[in-house]
């Protein structure tokens, strides 16, 4: 790959030598006499690094240093000037200029510099290529669905994200509150800095506060040096505190303070922190009424909730079910190097019927169980678990009987009609099983 140089300098003679010598280190290199040329090209092209002249026709090159960072980040920028002084070499750099070098003694720095620079652009275009992937990856968009449900929820989440607003996420296990907090924190202003979660059921109570806040060392036993907690790691960045309900009352006080401003005090410590992040909860229970029976403080409960999104379950987004199943068989099929599905009806039918009481998370782990199962690249209904095969032609009646000759069939049919197994899976004996399908003229 042949890396680009550009070079804005209003004395064309000037330009074209110094355009030369780069050329013939294997550089390819545009040329641009005034500032604004230069910033044209500079969007038209994939240019790595810029030599700038201080003293141009429309614009100080010192100024020209953020409006170059402001198109291609990455870029690098050395700036020449023929009368240097300190106060534009330093105010260069604070713009984000590569360095600052009079003309005359660029002959022999020149080369040497444009390398560097070079180098230092390569590694932050990857820097920021990588970071685009990911801010790609967690979007909004990258979130699966159009039922009105869910895109209401998202409407809601896209105008909250670019604030700094408390958020708490609402919604039965598996609906993707996790899915929905990286996408706030992914297009905030603090996308570029960390995004860090914790599941406030994972720890107890003790193990929870020097997770969240950090310890000191000989804190308690085991604390044989400093560590700094998960709100400090998320400085200047988000923190998402999944199952916040879980959390005991006594660290709720203490992240109340937080919240209030931004201040804590580390376990074992007795000087305050202070720390920049954004707070993102998310629970399945019902805070309010928790917090009106004293299970969870009522001010921390009107702090998380400054803005409330109800995420949907998945049996309100019946149209999204087929989307987010071909979803997840397209990527775990990618996972073990088989082609891609295809659903037959019958299998989209039972799925379409399901309850789907995990949501999401359900409903990706069946996908898994399909393709594991899968021989061909068609999907069929005998490759779900057998509480998804309701008969629908079984009479509605509730007698244990006709509940008894259903229930056999499901199971026959999830076994593809081995009798021996379908047994074990009764807990009857296979002689039992033969009678009562004589019975129920199974066939």
């Amino acid at each position: 790959m042949q890396y680009t140089v550009l070079i804005i300098d209003d004395e064309k003679k000037i330009c074209s030598l110094l355009a030369r010598i780069i050329e013939l280190e294997g550089f390819k290199v545009f040329q641009a006499h005034t500032g604004k040329e230069g910033l044209k090209l500079l969007a038209a092209q994939d240019i790595y690094v810029v030599i700038s002249d201080v003293k141009l026709p429309d614009i100080n090159g010192v100024e020209l240093v953020k409006e170059i960072k402001k198109i291609k980040p990455y870029a690098e920028v050395i700036n020449l000037t023929a009368f240097g002084t300190i106060q534009d070499g330093v105010m260069a750099m604070r713009n984000g200029a590569f360095d600052y070098i009079t003309k005359g003694d660029d002959n022999d720095k020149i080369i040497p510099l444009v390398y560097k620079a070079m180098d230092k652009a390569k590694l932050q275009f990857r820097v920021n290529e990588l970071e685009n992937k990911v801010v790609k990856k967690y979007s909004f968009s990258a979130i699966l669905g159009q039922s009105k449900a869910l895109r209401d929820a998202v409407d809601l989440a896209q105008k909250v994200s670019v604030t700094d607003t408390t958020v708490l996420l609402l919604g039965e296990t598996g609906t993707g509150k996790e899915v929905f907090a990286q996408s706030i924190h992914y297009e905030s202003p603090r996308k570029l800095k960390p995004f860090v979660a914790v599941n406030c059921s994972g720890f107890n109570h003790e193990l929870l506060e020097s997770e969240l806040f950090g310890h000191k060392e000989g804190a308690f036993t085991g604390a044989v040096k400093d560590k700094k907690g998960l709100l400090e790691e998320a400085n200047d960045g988000t923190i998402f505190l999944d199952e916040i309900g879980e959390m005991d009352l006594d660290l709720q006080s203490k992240l109340l303070r937080v919240l209030e401003n931004q201040t804590f005090i580390k376990v074992g410590d007795t000087q305050t922190s202070k720390v920049n992040v954004r707070i993102i909860a998310a629970t399945n229970r019902d805070l309010k009424k928790e917090a009106e029976t004293g299970k969870f403080r009522l001010d921390l409960y009107y702090r998380l909730s400054v803005f409330s999104i109800e995420l949907p379950p998945l049996s309100q987004r019946k149209t999204d079910i087929l989307t987010i199943a071909k979803y997840y068989l397209k990527e775990f099929a990618a996972k073990v190097n088989k082609p891609e599905f295809v659903m037959d009806d019958g299998f989209s039918e039972l799925l379409l019927k399901h309850s789907w009481k995990g949501n999401i998370r359900e409903l990706k782990n069946v996908m898994e169980r399909v393709v594991i199962l899968a021989d061909g690249n068609l999907v069929t209904a005998n490759l779900l678990p057998y509480e998804f095969h309701t008969d629908t032609q079984e009479s509605d009646s509730l007698s244990m009987e006709a509940m008894e000759r259903q229930h056999i069939n499901k199971v026959l049919k999830h076994t593809r009609g081995n009798k021996t197994e379908t047994a074990r899976l009764l807990e009857i004996g296979l002689t039992t099983l033969y009678r009562k399908m004589e019975e129920y003229k199974i066939s």
